[in-house]
């Protein structure tokens, strides 16, 4: 008799230094079912899957395919059971093309010589089939992080896969893309494709999942049908506590100007035209300015560029009345800007240092961490410890482990820790709760209304329309690299802003025009 479940993950245990990331986990996947998997960051959910995925090996527990056990040694031993996986930090070669990314590892070939007329055949009838659209010969480096997500999903189904394992899928995509994705996932699930979805969001498991299986600190809580269950209730089960899912905040007190912009243009990368056209604007003292757009419509470049990351081609940027617009990066740190970029992993940490060493990077210069050149050890020990401390930053080794082995949320929760202390007059906000589950956001979310009220001026730029619409104070819309709207979030709507983003409307200074 055939087994219920396709997939069994019983009583697993897998330890790191220092951490037990899974303490006897089961879990049990269903035939044609999405099962999502929740839970705090650095619970063991990624370390979980990774195990499925062949990545790492367990010290204890099994697993069955169709109730017979199987040995997973390594990710090509996952594709021949028809496991894929799409990893929250995508595993792309940045200098291929979106097509040999999809093919490498699985290439067809004939004497010798690959068959890429046919492999593109293949690939473009799936982007067809599933609504993936992407361009084939871009390279992986110029195209937008969904883009990159649908190269990773059309990997997947290249490969026909029949289980799938999407971790934190929507960490990086617009709310059009997300309504797209959980489309794509139903029709999966209707082709009887099974589907394990790890995320934080409670919304998405309410939308898609019929079932939701809750770790905490490596433990296994429990699984729920998720249609008798709701949002406050699987948040205490994920955090152990009653979440706030509401921003608490009063109203705004904005102060005198601490960044103007005027007339910045960004050239583009990827193509002739410009990717930030002639964009002006403030952001006072005490308020919390929003830059909402879809992915890929120039909030990237424009950050880039204030950061001092991208060269300006033209334009102005004044912070705290000092021209920095042909500052190098310290010089711009050391002039009072702070920076949560977008891509952790690219900008925000030196991976193979230890977390001590990137909690100081941008301050080891100052008298307090160095003598005569020589790094006090001992001061940066202590600091890291605080911030680690207050920022509930959870790491096998504490101070000195790697920046590389932690989990995507705690890495994101030191480099706020190490941005929010520097306690700088603007803070630039990119993503900030980027892959962070319900508990870290509300926490996130409450140093940003604080960093507000103690007078900072904050750039926030979300793709997350939630996020939007609670912390900000003004939100400012882009659109193909140009602001086609400012709008109060007190007097707008999601789907207003949504035609905004879409660039289906515009608030030009004469009044507002469709």
């Amino acid at each position: 008799m055939q087994s219920e479940f396709i997939i069994e993950m019983l009583n697993i245990r897998k330890e790191f230094p220092g951490i037990v990331a899974n303490d006897d986990i089961t879990l049990q996947l269903r035939r044609g079912e999405i099962h999502a998997l929740l839970g705090e960051n650095g619970a063991g959910k990624s370390t979980l899957m990774s195990v499925l995925f062949g990545m790492y090996q367990p010290e204890k527990g099994e697993i069955r395919k169709n109730g017979e056990v199987v040995k997973i040694n390594n990710p090509n031993d996952a594709t021949a059971l028809k496991i894929g996986m799409v990893h929250q930090h995508f595993k792309l070669v940045d200098v291929f093309s979106v097509l040999d990314n999809i093919i490498l590892g699985a290439e067809d070939t004939k004497f010798g010589f690959l068959q890429k007329k046919e492999a593109r055949k293949k690939v473009q009838q799936l982007s067809e089939n599933y609504k993936l659209h992407v361009d084939l010969d871009a390279k992986v480096e110029d195209i937008t992080v969904g883009m990159q997500q649908r190269t990773e999903i059309l990997k997947m189904l290249y490969r026909d896969n029949e289980i799938l394992i999407f971790d934190e899928p929507t960490a990086v995509l617009t709310p059009q893309e997300i309504d797209e994705l959980m489309e794509i996932m139903r029709g999966f699930a209707r082709e009887g494709k099974s589907i394990l979805f790890i995320t934080h969001k409670l919304n998405e498991i309410m939308a898609v999942a019929d079932r939701c299986t809750v770790l905490r600190k490596g433990k296994y809580v429990g699984t729920v049908n998720v249609k008798d269950t709701n949002k406050q209730e699987l948040s205490n089960m994920m955090v152990g506590r009653p979440v706030q899912l509401q921003v608490q905040k009063d109203e705004a007190k904005p102060g005198e100007t601490i960044l103007s912009v005027q007339g910045l243009t960004i050239p583009s990368k990827s193509s002739k035209k410009d990717a930030v056209k002639n964009v002006s604007f403030d952001v006072r003292a005490g308020e919390i300015v929003c830059i909402a757009g879809i992915d890929g419509n120039g909030q990237s470049e424009l950050v880039y560029g204030i950061t001092g990351l991208e060269k300006t081609s033209r334009g102005k940027i004044t912070l705290n009345g000092t021209d920095i617009s042909k500052a190098s990066i310290s010089k711009r740190n050391a002039a009072g800007l702070s920076h949560i970029p977008e891509d952790r992993h690219k900008h925000g940490l030196v991976l193979d240092d230890t977390l001590e060493n990137n909690i100081v990077l941008q301050r080891y210069r100052e008298p307090a961490f160095q003598k005569f050149g020589f790094i006090k050890k001992a001061a940066v020990r202590e600091y890291a410890e605080k911030i680690i401390g207050q920022y509930d930053v959870r790491s096998g080794q504490g101070p000195v482990t790697l920046s590389r082995s932690m989990s995507g949320g705690n890495q994101q929760k030191a480099i706020i820790g190490r941005e929010v202390d520097r306690e700088n007059p603007l803070l630039i906000a990119v993503q900030p709760t980027r892959g962070l589950d319900v508990g870290a956001i509300e926490y996130i979310h409450s140093q940003l209304v604080s960093q507000r009220d103690a007078g900072k001026a904050v750039l926030l730029v979300s793709l997350e329309l939630d996020e939007v619409m609670n912390l900000s104070d003004r939100i400012l819309v882009m659109y193909e690299g140009e602001i086609v709207g400012e709008l109060d979030p007190k007097q707008t709507t999601v789907q207003e802003l949504g035609l905004y983003m879409a660039g289906a409307k515009r608030n030009t200074k004469g009044g507002e025009q469709a």
